[in-house]
């Protein structure tokens, strides 16, 4: 291979994997990318809110269900923020599987 060729299949290399840096910082927030842990725990939530409120709009849950459920979600959330705090904003794996078995309990709830 010429001096050229390598010269321009190298140059060719960076121009696309800085477009793929460039892509995958605008995708994500700081905050997500500094923090997946909470972000995921914290998605989780707003899915888990939407569900309950979905099931008691359609009568699936009584309102009083519906109030614990969220109840025991606003619990979840608190949590995080407090455990986040302790470690310099971040969760730990396992304070994250901890939460996640919480989320799975609440989930089990809803669906009965």
């Amino acid at each position: 291979m010429t001096k050229l060729k390598t010269i321009m299949l190298a140059a060719m290399g960076v121009a696309i994997a800085g477009g793929a840096v460039a892509t995958n910082a605008n995708a994500e927030t700081r905050f997500q990318a500094t923090h997946p842990r909470r972000v995921e725990v914290n998605n989780r939530l707003a899915v888990q809110n939407l569900r309950i409120r979905q099931a008691r709009r359609e009568g699936l849950i009584s309102p009083r269900k519906a109030a614990l459920l969220h109840a025991q979600d606003h619990a979840i959330r608190r949590e995080e923020r407090i455990d986040a705090r302790f470690n310099h904003s971040h969760l730990t794996r396992g304070e994250q599987h901890a939460m996640n078995r919480q989320e799975n309990r609440v989930n089990r709830e809803l669906n009965r």
